[in-house]
């Protein structure tokens, strides 16, 4: 953990500012924002349209002048201005004029495992323009961990598996530490690509953005096994003539198209675990893997998990808000430090 929990519990707000979705935890209050990570621009005169929600629905809809930017990529802050005039209008000026009225405002944030210094500069900027005068960092797995109720704290291994919407990041933790990591670049992005690509070569058919999701959930039920249902209908554009046209796709063959990307997952599961000491993956052995973050929800990703590591796999009560409510346990005081009497003391 970068930061201390004393150090936290002095914070009064916190951002997990996500891929696919920003949140913001503020102490006494919870979970205040939910949105996705987007905003709407006009070009010409440079004023902000649009925000959230409503700005992703109007992704591959607006005219020329408009254009709908996402200010995090992969976890990393890339475009801190935006991201800050988005953050402003997600929190709204009630919310922003309580939070002016601290002395000393403080924030924490996530941050990826292996996030480099530019990362987190970029982090601590974005707060810092909210009027923040001092931001504390906390590793997502960490957070993850905490918010999903796992005791990081105690002398036993517990394996956490966040499942973001550009990354998956793999991780076992014991005594409030990680013991080892893997960053493997493939999430959610990458599966929906992937559905998209088969579907242009297959069927000759462009997907519109915001389609991938309902097609994800016509494989549920049953999910990435071979029980669910065998077809389903995809609306699309021709990729030759350009008109709107509809294909029966065979759920299997999409299926299949998932695997490949997953099994990068599975390669990164097992490169943490030939790095892990023995006596924690004994522990494992009977704990098994906990996902959290909004790609967990996959339909039959757990299965395939199960399948492939012969380990037990759960998914959190609320998989995609885990490392928001980590960081806002640790703001409110509920999580207490492991004591550890010193020898000789």
């Amino acid at each position: 953990m970068t930061a201390s929990l004393e150090q936290l519990r002095r914070c009064h707000f916190a951002v997990d500012l996500g891929a696919a979705r920003t949140r913001v935890y503020v102490k006494g209050a919870g979970l205040v924002v939910d949105q996705p990570s987007a905003a709407a621009v006009n070009t010409h005169t440079g004023a902000l349209m649009a925000v959230g929600e409503l700005a992703e629905k109007m992704t591959g809809r607006t005219p020329d002048y408009i254009r709908v930017v996402h200010p995090v990529s992969g976890g990393t802050v890339v475009d801190i201005e935006m991201a800050q005039r988005m953050l402003r209008h997600l929190l709204g000026d009630k919310m922003r004029r309580g939070l002016r009225r601290k002395p000393i405002l403080r924030a924490a944030a996530c941050i990826p495992h292996d996030a480099d210094p530019l990362a987190q500069r970029a982090a601590i900027e974005t707060l810092v323009g909210l009027g923040a005068r001092r931001v504390e960092l906390v590793d997502t797995l960490i957070a993850a961990a905490v918010g999903c109720g796992l005791p990081v704290e105690q002398p036993e291994a517990t394996m956490i598996m966040v499942c973001g919407a550009a990354a998956t990041q793999v991780a076992v933790l014991s005594l409030g530490s990680i013991v080892t990591a893997e960053r493997i670049p493939v999430g959610g992005d990458a599966v929906d690509h992937a559905i998209v690509q088969h579907l242009r070569h297959e069927h000759e058919l462009m997907l519109p953005s915001q389609s991938v999701r309902p097609l994800q959930l016509a494989l549920s039920g049953n999910g990435l096994t071979p029980h669910g249902p065998a077809s389903t209908e995809i609306h699309g554009r021709d990729v030759a003539t350009g008109l709107a046209r509809s294909v029966q796709v065979d759920t299997a063959a999409v299926r299949d198209a998932i695997q490949t990307p997953l099994t990068a997952v599975l390669d990164g599961i097992g490169t943490v675990l030939r790095a892990c000491p023995p006596d924690l993956v004994a522990d494992l052995a009977d704990r098994g893997i906990m996902m959290v973050g909004g790609s967990a929800l996959l339909p039959g990703l757990d299965q395939m998990l199960r399948q492939a590591t012969g380990m037990p796999v759960h998914i959190a009560e609320r998989p995609d808000v885990c490392a928001v409510q980590g960081l806002g346990a640790m703001l409110e005081g509920r999580i207490a430090p492991l004591a550890l009497d010193p020898l000789g003391s």
